[in-house]
């Protein structure tokens, strides 16, 4: 049985905060805890991989607890969320044992190595009533807001084709390594786990369509990298000492298509020299297109048959949504940083019942993050079997 979970300060004009405890304390560790601060959380304490960490950690960034396991982590009565940025073969049990302790949870992508501990993660928060998110946060763009939007006006009539490229150079250099590269620690799918399904979720989102099968083939361009294991994004290691078969792709192409017939295209690389976050897709129909580029985040490229315009990010202008989200004037950039401070603030107040049901169809859940765990296992037996493979659901 469940511990009980503790109670929810209540909702007023000025509530008190949530206690969150961070499990993890890497780098997205502190972007999950500066956003938290942000909205207004209180963080309780950190779990880091040693006890030692753990107090370095929790000195650096001020935190009263330095949790010694996760069983200390699930013991504080006064943890109501728990955010787990660990590396990803750990998001499953941690995520597991956190909900079954009655804690709600916010858990790194991928949700879990394999599609089976994705939907056990999934079913296990619906039944406990938990929220449970996953941080697909370039939803939270103010003009990816504006576009869907848009398209459920029906601006754009029927999709006829979607198209893009998700481009990293962060692993560019042979001797550049990092846990991601093991795929006992990372997973079977490194590149397009990680970036691709960002990709697949915000055009799916967007678009309102759903990709049942995929053609797919994953490519590794460096055979063998240092066996050492720093950092996510932390440049070129040491190139002396072992090296070691890389087993996880570099890059993968990946043809899609709907149950309507929709046909889709996308390029993730992990080593494309210059390309630093290039999130970038297009989307044509029958009466007008769209372009959205996740570096140049505050426009929006806008077709029809007469030629295009670019649309501007403006809090006085667009969707309900478009405002919301736009927590800067126009002209003042919004980026990444924004988009994951909004999407915690959105899983808090959906901890508290605060959420309206526009703001609820934005937040990615655990759902989402089994339907990316399909995306993902589809893709691998794809290039696998070099054949048009069903993504299940």
């Amino acid at each position: 049985m469940p511990r009980p979970l503790p109670a929810v300060p209540p909702a007023t004009t000025r509530p008190q905060p949530l206690g969150v405890a961070l499990v993890g304390a890497g780098m997205i560790a502190d972007v999950h805890r500066r956003s938290a601060i942000l909205a207004g959380a209180d963080i309780v304490g950190v779990l880091a991989s040693t006890p030692e960490r753990s107090r370095q950690v929790a000195q650096e960034w001020g935190v009263d607890r330095a949790y010694e396991d996760l069983d200390a982590v699930l013991a504080d009565d006064r943890v109501h969320v728990v955010h787990i940025c660990t590396p990803n073969a750990t998001h499953a049990p941690y995520a597991e044992a956190a909900l079954r302790a009655g804690r709600h949870v916010v858990c790194e992508k991928p949700l879990a190595a394999d599609v089976e501990q994705a939907q056990l993660l999934a079913r296990l928060a619906e039944e406990l009533g938990l929220v449970a998110t996953v941080p697909f946060v370039y939803r939270y763009h103010p003009l990816i807001r504006e576009l869907r939007a848009r398209r459920m006006a029906g601006e754009f009539g029927e999709w006829y084709l979607a198209h893009g490229s998700y481009l990293q150079d962060w692993m560019l250099s042979p001797d550049t390594s990092s846990w991601r590269v093991d795929s006992e620690l990372g997973g079977p799918s490194r590149a397009f786990a990680d970036i691709g399904s960002h990709w697949c979720d915000l055009v799916e989102w967007v678009s309102g369509e759903s990709f049942t099968e995929v053609l797919a083939h994953t490519s590794i361009a460096i055979p063998t990298r240092p066996a050492t294991t720093g950092p996510s994004f932390s440049g070129p290691t040491a190139p002396d000492g072992a090296r070691v078969a890389v087993q996880t792709e570099d890059s993968a192409a990946v043809l899609l298509r709907t149950a309507g017939g929709l046909l889709g295209s996308t390029v993730v690389s992990q080593v494309s020299a210059g390309r630093k976050n290039r999130l970038w897709f297009e989307l044509d129909g029958a009466q007008g297109s769209a372009v959205f580029d996740q570096e140049n985040p505050e426009t929006l490229w806008l077709g029809d048959a007469d030629g295009h315009r670019v649309l501007v990010r403006d809090p006085g202008h667009g969707s309900a949504e478009q405002r919301r989200l736009s927590r800067l004037p126009a002209g003042h950039v919004q980026g990444y940083a924004q988009c994951f401070e909004a999407f915690v603030a959105d899983t808090y107040a959906a901890v508290r019942g605060e959420l309206t049901a526009a703001q609820r169809e934005g937040l990615p859940t655990f759902t989402d993050g089994l339907r990316s765990a399909h995306l993902v296992d589809a893709v691998l037996h794809s290039s696998r079997d070099n054949a048009w493979t069903k993504v299940e659901s």
